[in-house]
């Protein structure tokens, strides 16, 4: 640390977008408040004073590693305003901040061939569903040509599809199908790291020092060198062990930040950013309306692959992770390929389909004009408020949409802690949030994906098996999701309350994560009972389980035997019982989601929160100047009968989970949407 760097404030540390989010993300973990750093006396510390009473905590090197960070994107990093990159300077906001998506994950969907693994031909047979629910974009998990180490995730050939998922053909129909019905779709991208049976991981390692060696991370190890050694640093996988696998043939080390047969691309090849804007463009010419592009903000690894601040890795659970989780030249790769990719060139031919406009009263028009832009959405583990702006400002020409998952665990908390979420923290965090956004910002809300447990079994822990707290805290979430400002995100299941199942043995679970998990607890010694116990609270595979589409044994998915049972018998919690059900949690979601195309003020309106300061009631208004038409939401964050606030504006209730009456009490988890009356 330099004698200028030591003597600055913690206050300018904290100043900086990135230095709050590193600062905030440490007290996160630490379950402290950030008030411990925004009192007048630990603000203007200077930073080695910091560094040395925090050392017992964060180790020498903390204060150190946080000034190289923030000397990555320091105010030279941020671009020339753009006028509108997205189209959001337009008399109308860009089409993305009016929809609610729907996250597929289609193996676990529908089932078309009776192989008991859903298909894109299952999806396609499921369109109407989603058209009924008000679904405007479907986002596919994915479904590129794998050997499935990580179910998809590890990418043996972007240009084609699994084998098992179906053909070019199959996507080509369910492209079509969800325009006609006034749906776009986006895939899963998956450019940080491909299959280690990709045709460029195999060219790299067959010559190391030929043109595909530097598309990877390949390190060679000591002379004579056997695999043995130490691995070039001390970077831990996020599926257990090191991040380095040695490969004999090529005598090299080859680095994965997932398992051992994801490797990682090197994007400081332009080659590399080259073949993934042709990818890009490729599937875009097909009609795919954009991508959801996975952990895309691990790209950018620092030069030379440093070892990582073992203090930092001890409190986040990777060392290394400070190199790569905000890498320095991010912000750049991204504004390239969006330019390069994403962005439809002069003369470009049109795609074979595009999307039907949507009317406000659900009806659909005409095909709509090609998108200038394809939607960018981020996966972005780690970064914070501040750092999510910094992607997905809208005239940075970067993201569109990041995903923050600080609002996933609670202070102190991962994933795989067994513990009951308070949803209090969820209200704190989205206050925090909206009171830090401007109007370039855009945010993604979101709960249950295919990476986490069910928000729905986090909350309610053992009594998610009570149908009456289950399809009230349901509603009361969808309220949440659907009337905050911002794009939701649904993932399959959410629509019925979908929860986590009842696993009693290893031998119910699929993940690689989970599994690699699992052995490292027995090698530790745990018994098998306690190692399956500290992996269950954190098993993807509880959102993994196929889609209850009916009752009975395969639930509707497959006439085969599913890849992964569900381990749930319920009544009352299919499409098909919700469906013929008025009040169930499937039409709750049907009826919001009509609402919200319908009133302006639920998606474009100003937001202003009624009781911040309470634990148990989640008020607010959303309110569209000039339109005559305010609302009032209100949400119970409890399991028990509270008593609203005082002093709430008069309102007229058009949806609500218990009934059309306001009183002076609200029932466990009850939500309600209200028009505002007129008048005082």
């Amino acid at each position: 640390m330099t004698h200028v760097e030591a003597r600055t404030r913690l206050k300018e540390i904290y100043g900086h977008p990135v230095g709050r989010d590193a600062i905030d993300k440490v007290l996160l973990q630490l379950g402290r408040s950030s008030r411990w750093v925004r009192n007048p006396v630990v603000a203007n510390l200077r930073l080695d004073t910091v560094a040395r009473l925090a050392r017992p905590v964060l180790g020498e090197a903390f204060a150190q590693s946080l000034v190289t960070v923030l000397a990555d994107h320091g105010p030279d990093d941020d671009p020339t305003p753009d006028p509108a990159p997205s189209g959001h300077g337009a008399a109308q906001p860009p089409w993305w901040r009016r929809a609610v998506f729907y996250q597929v994950y289609p193996r676990s969907f529908a089932d078309s061939d009776g192989d008991g693994i859903g298909d894109l031909r299952g999806v396609t047979s499921r369109l109407d569903h989603l058209a009924d629910l008000g679904v405007d974009c479907v986002w596919l998990s994915p479904i590129f040509d794998s050997p499935n180490e990580d179910m998809g995730y590890d990418v043996r050939d972007y240009r084609a599809i699994m084998a098992e998922m179906g053909t070019l053909a199959d996507l080509d129909a369910l492209i079509a199908g969800a325009h006609e019905r006034g749906m776009r779709i986006i895939l899963d991208l998956v450019v940080n790291h491909t299959s280690a049976e990709h045709p460029w991981f195999r060219a790299a390692i067959a010559d190391p020092d030929g043109p595909y060696g530097d598309y990877y991370h390949l390190r060679p190890g000591a002379p004579g060198e056997d695999g043995s050694g130490p691995p070039p640093n001390n970077w831990a996988s996020f599926f257990g062990g090191s991040a380095w696998r040695w490969i004999p043939q090529a005598q090299r080390w080859a680095l994965h930040l997932f398992a051992p047969g994801q490797m990682d691309l090197n994007w400081d090849n332009p080659r590399v950013r080259a073949e993934v804007a042709e990818i890009v463009r490729w599937w875009r010419a097909r009609g795919v309306d954009g991508f959801r592009l996975d952990v895309i903000n691990y790209i950018s690894k620092r030069g030379g692959l440093p070892d990582g601040n073992e203090a930092i890795g001890a409190l986040m659970g990777f060392p290394g992770i400070e190199h790569y989780f905000f890498g320095p030249r991010l912000h750049s790769y991204l504004r390239e390929l969006r330019t390069a990719g994403f962005t439809r060139s002069p003369g470009e031919p049109a795609p074979p389909s595009t999307v039907r406009t949507r009317r406000p009263d659900g009806t659909l028009g005409d095909p709509a004009p090609p998108d200038p832009v394809a939607i960018m959405v981020g996966e972005t583990p780690g970064v914070g408020v501040e750092m999510s702006r910094l992607l997905s400002g809208s005239r940075r020409g970067e993201l569109d949409l990041v995903f923050n998952f600080d609002v996933l665990e609670g202070p102190g908390k991962v994933r795989w802690d067994d513990y009951r979420y308070d949803l209090s923290y969820l209200k704190r965090f989205y206050l925090g949030y909206l009171a830090r956004v401007g109007p370039d910002d855009a945010l993604a809300l979101f709960f249950d994906n295919h990476d986490n447990p069910r928000m729905l079994s986090k909350v309610l822990g053992a009594r998610a098996g009570d149908p009456v707290l289950r399809t009230a805290l349901a509603k009361a979430l969808a309220t949440i999701q659907l009337t905050l400002p911002g794009t939701p995100f649904l993932f399959q299941g959410q629509e019925i309350a979908a929860v986590d199942q009842d696993f009693t043995s290893v031998a119910d679970l699929r993940d690689v994560e989970s599994l690699n998990r699992f052995a490292e607890l027995r090698a530790e010694g745990s018994t098998e009972a306690d190692a399956l116990a500290r992996i269950l609270p954190g098993a993807r595979d509880h959102a993994r389980v196929p889609m209850r589409w009916e009752p009975g044994p395969s639930t509707g998915f497959s006439t085969g035997t599913p890849w992964q049972a569900g381990r749930e018998d319920s009544t009352g919690f299919t499409v098909a019982e919700q469906a013929a059900d008025p009040g169930s949690v499937l039409n709750f979601h049907r009826d919001l989601i009509g609402l919200r195309r319908a009133e302006p003020a639920l998606t474009d309106g100003g937001f202003r929160a009624l009781a911040s300061r309470s634990r148990t009631y989640f008020g607010w208004l959303r309110t569209a100047p000039g339109s005559g038409s305010d609302w009032l939401i209100e949400v119970n964050l409890t399991d028990r009968t509270i008593r609203r606030p005082r002093a709430l504006p008069r309102a007229q209730v058009v949806l609500g989970s218990t009934g059309m009456e306001r009183s002076a009490t609200m029932a466990p988890y009850e939500c309600v949407i209200s028009r505002v009356s007129p008048g005082p």
